[in-house]
């Protein structure tokens, strides 16, 4: 992964180490995980408290050491980061307009986010990060996008991982594009560990009404597979008429997602890949039934072992 990242290092101008835990500090580093529950109905549950959740690493129980509900609650402790990746490529000619202006809607009513990252993307990518304060100049930037080229989604994805990993607290990335990657240098397994080593949750809007029915089945499954990684949900609007209502949709959950924190158990510094289970405890069983949505895993911090002496 480091070559291509220190490629990504030209466009974005910051980069982490692939292995490093993405935490947030609070006297000690914590592991931490953003979590929707979506009930049998289908219905956003909310109002659960942190004795509701049992998270399970590599199948041993650990303690919840941080808990909280929404996104816009505690922002002292966990600072809530927005991150947003605009296809701009030459298909987005005709809807560029109004996909725009809906995408400026939604990030308009999450004025609690400290600072909004914005990546647009065609053949090149390029990447702004925007103060609260800021939110006309990233109006206007967005606005300014010119509309051209082919599409490199994964490196645009890549770009705005690798700089996510400085950012402390919670993160939330917004895709839209309107068709599949036809340009990247990055490969998409690279992409795959990059999302699995990041504790961004992603929300996709793939508006491929334009690909033909094989193609456009694959490229959702495709996004459907990065998407899933993180915990985040797909939506794929026939028109982009449905846009304002999705993004009402994706309000919704924010304002229903849990966060969770814990420091591991296992204090080995291997880098290893550790599997994460989050579960609803059965003391409810109203919940029964229930579906929760989480990353499923992360990377151990990675320590190379000191030089020793001769």
């Amino acid at each position: 992964m480091r070559p291509y990242l220190m490629c990504s290092l030209a466009l974005a101008m910051f980069a982490t180490p692939l292995h490093a835990q993405t935490v947030f500090r609070s006297g000690v580093d914590l592991v931490h995980l953003g979590v929707t529950v979506v009930g049998k109905d289908g219905q956003l549950v909310s109002g659960l408290t942190a004795e509701d959740f049992v998270i399970q690493e590599e199948g041993r129980e650990q303690g919840i050491a941080y808990f909280s509900s929404g996104l816009d609650s505690d922002l002292e402790t966990m600072p809530f980061h927005l991150g947003v990746l605009f296809d701009t490529s030459g298909s987005m000619e005709r809807d560029a307009g109004f996909a725009k202006t809906a995408a400026i809607k939604f990030l308009k009513g999450l004025n609690f986010a400290v600072d909004m990252t914005l990546v647009s993307f065609d053949t090149r990518v390029r990447v702004s990060r925007f103060g609260q304060a800021d939110f006309p100049r990233l109006v206007e930037r967005l606005r300014g996008q010119e509309t051209g080229g082919m599409t490199a989604l994964y490196d645009a994805l890549g770009v705005y991982l690798d700089g996510a990993f400085e950012q402390d607290g919670r993160k939330v990335l917004l895709l839209y594009t309107d068709g599949g990657d036809t340009r990247s240098r990055m490969r998409l397994e690279e992409l795959l560990n990059l999302v699995r080593a990041s504790d961004v949750t992603v929300y996709a809007i793939g508006f491929q009404a334009q690909l033909r029915t094989a193609d456009r089945m694959m490229e959702q499954r495709r996004l459907e597979g990065i998407v899933g990684l993180t915990g985040g949900r797909c939506y794929f609007p026939d028109s982009v008429d449905e846009l304002d209502e999705i993004y009402a949709q994706i309000r919704d959950e924010l304002a229903a997602r849990y966060s969770l924190g814990y420091a591991s158990s296992d204090t080995t510094t291997d880098g290893a890949w550790r599997r994460v289970t989050v579960t609803l405890a059965e003391a409810r069983p109203e919940l029964e039934g229930a579906r929760i949505r989480s990353r499923n895993g992360y990377f151990a911090p990675y320590f190379e072992d000191a030089p020793r002496d001769r």
